[in-house]
């Protein structure tokens, strides 16, 4: 998951290749709730891991629900109804499908059981209206009181006395969540009899209902359902674990590789796994909508594969009430369509993690469309030619705002764009998909496309102890980059070499060493750790028996040419970070940030002073600042790319600098030189 503070996403060309989805969010948190309202042990597979359902799960352990991960499974042994605690504070993020069922669930049980509940959550969460949830609960005698404005979080629950005689009223033109959670909460208070939910108003968002009852019949509840105004819980009704069960991949998730596939699904398909056209969930009509679109799409049972078909995408005009989470999807989507698109009956926008309507607005008018927004609908209509500017996408906290606009990043597929015209997208805290897809970016990175040489490189070269290595790692983790290391490649030759008996001179048997690596040799890099056929060897490569021998194989022209195309393989998606001595000069001369490290002999002969003794290894600062020397010398003077600064590098002297200083000032020089403009395809 990309924890940086942003995540820059260069041009895309292409989409091809299988992804699986993460769980359901809708499903995870109704399936966590209904085993921990149930009785016996429910053992659950392929659950979403995100913040929401973290939430979820910190909540029941808190009110004494039984959960122990089983392997790739978890078993939920629930409350059979009964509190396990009298008292609890629950912290519940900004997870709607948390906080909503666990009002009306704790309300109820509060006021027949006993019992005090405060739910909270994070200052957004404290702006999303519970009103009419609450407006349908007190009547029924339950206490619950709004800690901070009326009608919103947070809430404290405390006791009250149940009067069941009359239908539970609920409006249903705001969040289809409110009727969902009195459906997941009144089966325990229904031992004496049936009980009647009436909707007011236009229930919207009709296919979340419809996954609410068959999740509810699964845990053993048969609700009578009347047209869309009136539900009936049968008397008696009890929540019995079904044992096992399964839940689908993400239906809105898939919305965001069934656009890409529409998008750029050009030669081979975008192929989805964990959720097909039979679906239980609304959001697979996405589906639909892609289609009017003109995308190829085929499916069946736990699958779907996207192409590209018509071309520009087709404008629609379109009531989305039945979508309302994947139809943001649409509202880029038409950044790549062929007049104005039309999304309608999507009020309940302007009530999830942010105001949707007005956030999607305001970030694709930065990126050149024209936008008309309404108390209910929005307009996209594309940018004109060449009329595509660069954006840095805000994004609100809401991990939907960050997947959708993620997709503006083919645009130099869009028929509006400019000849020869490429912007620069970034999107602003990629962490907020932690809610629903904790590795969204990964997942995209696996299927989208481009020229190599599209992927931004900063290059980090200088001596050796000059601390280049800790300086690009740090840099790589803060942008959410690839790191190289390319001194490893070296290190790791010169460490074959002293296992195998081959002199650091002998360049033939060095260069089928070289060779080898990735090959007939694995090689593998886990962070900071190098495994080399099947071993970490990351202590063994800071011998510095290791470390003379790898300086000297490195100006050994035939070592270099062997190991230059496995650095170059090192450049993907969505940037790369390259430590060495000649990275800017010869491997990535076209980097978009170079720069060379010139730390003198003295501080860096101290700085590896300080580590060998560390080690126990006993040495001298003179015989250190000698051999430092010498391998300056030796690199500087080598006849096949010497160590010397690109023409075009930035000179940084760390010798007062800490590593935090370092990485703040190289990466000041690359957010300070935004928008990187990358040259297009020719």
């Amino acid at each position: 998951m990309y924890t940086t503070a942003f995540l820059d996403l260069p041009p895309l060309l292409q989409a091809e290749g299988s992804v699986r989805l993460p769980g359901s969010k809708s499903i995870s948190n109704r399936v966590l709730l209904l085993a921990g309202l149930s009785e016996g042990t429910t053992r659950v597979h392929d659950l979403l891991a995100s913040d929401d359902t973290r939430v979820m799960l910190d909540a029941l352990r808190t009110l004494g629900c039984d959960i122990r991960p089983e392997g790739e499974t978890l078993a939920i042994t629930g409350l059979g109804g009964q509190l396990g605690v009298p008292n609890a504070q629950l912290f519940l993020g900004n997870a709607g499908t948390a906080m909503r069922p666990l009002t009306a669930a704790l309300a109820l049980l509060s006021a027949t059981q006993g019992g005090v509940f405060e739910l909270s959550g994070v200052p957004r969460m404290h702006e999303r209206p519970i009103g009419d949830l609450i407006d349908a609960l007190r009547p029924l005698g339950c206490h619950i009181e709004c800690l901070g404005q009326e009608g919103y979080p947070p809430l404290r629950l405390n006791g009250g006395m149940l009067k069941l005689d009359a239908p539970i009223k609920v409006r249903g033109d705001v969040s289809s969540q409110f009727l969902t959670a009195l459906l997941l909460a009144l089966p325990l208070v229904s031992k004496d009899q049936a009980l009647t939910i009436e909707v007011e108003g236009e229930l919207i968002s009709k296919p979340y209902i419809e996954i609410t009852l068959n999740l509810l019949a699964r845990f053993g509840i048969a609700i009578e359902r009347q047209g869309w105004e009136r539900f009936i819980i049968p008397q008696g009704s009890r929540y019995q674990s079904p044992g096992e069960i399964h839940i689908e991949a993400d239906a809105s998730s898939a919305s965001y590789f069934i656009a890409a596939g529409a998008i750029a699904g050009i030669e081979q398909p975008v192929r989805i796994e964990g959720v097909g056209l039979d679906s239980i969930q609304g959001d697979i009509r996405f589906v639909e909508a892609a289609r009017a679109m003109g995308a190829q799409i085929e499916g069946g049972p736990n699958w779907l594969e996207i192409k590209r078909g018509a071309w520009p995408l087709k404008a629609v005009s379109m009531d989305c009430n039945h979508i309302p989470d994947a139809a943001m999807t649409l509202a880029v989507m038409a950044l790549y369509a062929e007049g104005t698109t039309r999304l309608s009956n999507i009020a309940s926008w302007r009530v999830k993690e942010t105001d949707r309507i007005a956030a999607m607005a305001t970030e694709l008018r930065k990126l050149g469309a024209v936008v008309t927004e309404g108390g209910d609908y929005i307009e996209v209509m594309p940018p004109a030619p060449g009329a595509w500017t660069h954006a840095s996408i805000h994004t609100y906290d809401d991990h939907r705002m960050a997947m959708c606009f993620s997709l503006a990043a083919f645009h130099p597929l869009a028929p509006t764009i400019g000849a020869g015209q490429t912007v620069s997208v970034r999107i602003e805290d990629p962490r907020c998909v932690g809610k629903t897809f904790p590795d969204y970016f990964e997942t995209l990175f696996q299927v989208a496309k481009n020229e190599s040489r599209q992927i931004p490189v900063i290059t980090i070269d200088g001596p050796s102890a000059s601390g280049k290595g800790t300086l690009a790692s740090a840099l790589a983790t803060r942008l959410g980059y690839q790191f190289l290391d390319s001194g490893a490649l070296y290190r790791v030759t010169a460490l074959l070499a002293l296992r195998r008996g081959v002199p650091a001179d002998h360049e033939p048997a060095l260069v089928g060493l070289a060779r080898q690596l990735g090959e007939e040799i694995p090689l593998r890099f886990e962070g900071h750790q190098v495994w080399l056929d099947g071993q970490e060897v990351s202590e063994d490569l800071r011998q510095e028996e290791v470390g003379q021998n790898s300086s000297k194989i490195s100006a050994l022209p035939g070592v270099r040419q062997a190991l230059v195309r496995q650095q170059l393989a090192f450049r993907k998606l969505p940037g790369l970070v390259a430590d060495g001595r000649d990275m800017g000069t010869v491997i990535f001369p076209d980097a978009g940030l170079k720069v060379f490290l010139t730390a003198s002999v003295a501080q860096r002969a101290e700085r590896r002073y300080n580590q060998l003794i560390s080690k126990g290894i006993s040495v001298t600062l003179d015989e250190i600042c000698a051999d430092l020397e010498a391998r300056d010398l030796r690199d500087k003077s080598r006849a096949v790319a010497p160590m010397v600064p690109a023409a075009d590098a930035r000179l940084l002297d760390n010798s007062a600098l800490s590593i935090d200083q370092s990485v703040d000032t190289v990466l000041g020089w690359w957010t300070d030189g935004w928008p990187h403009v990358v040259t297009p395809q020719a």
